[in-house]
């Protein structure tokens, strides 16, 4: 089989492909794939050059389940792109439903970056598509398209077994998608396109809520006021990536920050209402003295903004209303360090308390690591948000103990 000019592809089956792990599961036999095929059961087409480590496409057929995934990489072992066909009409015919295209402008940029300039495409049954283009990728604005489609782009025909096609090189986007991709934003679209700001940032400035005498109205609509944020104690993270997650979870970390290695601040924001209640809204690892000019959603490799609604967020989840800033490297000992000291009720564990949701302290004793753990208000997604300085250096990374409040004027 070829692949681009003259490049020879050598076709191999699995049950499975992992994305995130890159590997296959079993091999199969071309016998047992087409058995797998015929049956509607799960297995994998890759596409190998001969000597590389990584296919260079892979496709996971489920004819039962009633979809393909594909997925193509580089020579770098880069994603170059994601696609997803549903079997939806009288199973004889694939809907395009969704592809992502990477394009790197160098060999060095890491694969998938939330800078690599990517297109989304989205297709739907009743016949319109929309096109996201990002030239700066997650961190930058979109131009984003409705358009319709004509038949013949929605569908293509289910493949026999064994007569996939290598996909052509490139960015993988199919021509039509091209042309519109490449007149975006110009005089001469052939559809409207409307700029959309990126999803990955805030417009909020969470350093006010640590800041006292800013206004804000809870939750509840209640006024409040901030007063002096309580330094809590430090944290240390001799690795220089940051986690935050829940530590009563099985998995994790969820994110994994870089910040300078080294000995940071925790602050605990308090706010005071009308009645005279004080009570926390956010809590803070500081990094740096400097100001944060831009806020940033934290992100895992495998989140796309562009899926997000109105309001909506990533984050960590938790089902004991709890989170925590650890050493990302010493994750795995900090976590079960905490649990055994939840269990002996560790005194130095417990070292927080008068009314701090910081509540737990343990220490990783060869490297120095260091958890801390916190309380929030509810189980559930809890984002995490890293302030940047107008170097573009991390200072700080907040996660808010409730909602929002609404910062009201002065």
């Amino acid at each position: 089989m070829e692949r681009g000019s003259g490049t020879v592809v050598e076709v191999e089956y699995a049950e499975k492909w992992d994305p995130a792990s890159r590997t296959a599961g079993r091999a199969l036999s071309a016998g047992e794939a087409r058995a797998r095929d015929a049956e509607g059961l799960p297995y994998a087409v890759l596409l190998r050059v001969p000597g590389s480590a990584l296919p260079a496409e892979v496709r996971l057929v489920s004819w039962g389940a009633g979809f393909v995934e594909v997925w193509a990489y580089d020579e770098q072992g880069r994603r170059t792109l994601e696609a997803e066909l549903s079997l939806l009409v009288d199973e004889e015919w694939l809907l395009n439903r969704r592809a992502i295209s990477w394009r790197y402008p160098d060999p060095v940029m890491a694969d998938s970056a939330q800078d690599c300039p990517r297109t989304v495409v989205d297709l739907f049954p009743d016949g319109t598509g929309r096109i996201s283009h990002q030239p700066e990728g997650m961190r930058g604005s979109s131009l984003e398209a409705v358009l319709t489609v004509p038949k013949e782009r929605l569908w293509s025909a289910r493949p026999e077994f064994g007569t996939w096609r290598p996909l052509p090189g490139g960015e993988h986007l199919p021509d039509w998608v091209r042309a519109h991709v490449d007149t975006a934003g110009t005089p001469g679209a052939s559809v409207p396109w409307r700029r959309q700001p990126s999803r990955m940032f805030s417009s909020v400035d969470f350093d006010a809520l640590f800041r006292p005498g800013t206004r804000m109205s809870g939750p509840y609509e209640d006024e409040m006021t901030a007063v002096e944020p309580r330094r809590t104690g430090t944290l240390r993270v001799p690795s220089g990536r940051l986690a935050v997650d829940c530590p009563l979870d099985q998995d994790g970390p969820h994110f994994s920050i870089a910040v300078p290695p080294g000995e940071h601040v925790l602050d605990e924001a308090r706010a005071v209402s009308l009645d005279g209640r004080e009570s926390s809204t956010a809590v803070r690892l500081r990094v740096g003295e400097a100001p944060a000019v831009s806020w940033e959603m934290a992100l895992r490799p495998c989140d796309d903004t562009r899926l997000l609604g109105e309001g909506e967020a990533y984050g960590f989840g938790t089902d004991g209303a709890t989170g925590a800033f650890a050493d990302a490297a010493a994750w795995g000992p900090l976590q079960r360090l905490s649990r055994q000291a939840m269990e002996d009720d560790d005194p130095e564990a417990w070292r927080y308390g008068d009314g701090s949701v910081y509540f737990l302290h343990t220490r990783e004793p060869g490297s120095g690591a260091e958890l801390v753990a916190f309380a929030v208000s509810s189980d559930g997604v809890h984002p995490a948000w890293v302030g940047r300085s107008a170097d573009g250096d991390v200072v700080g990374v907040v996660v808010l103990v409730e909602e929002m409040p609404d910062i009201l004027a002065p």
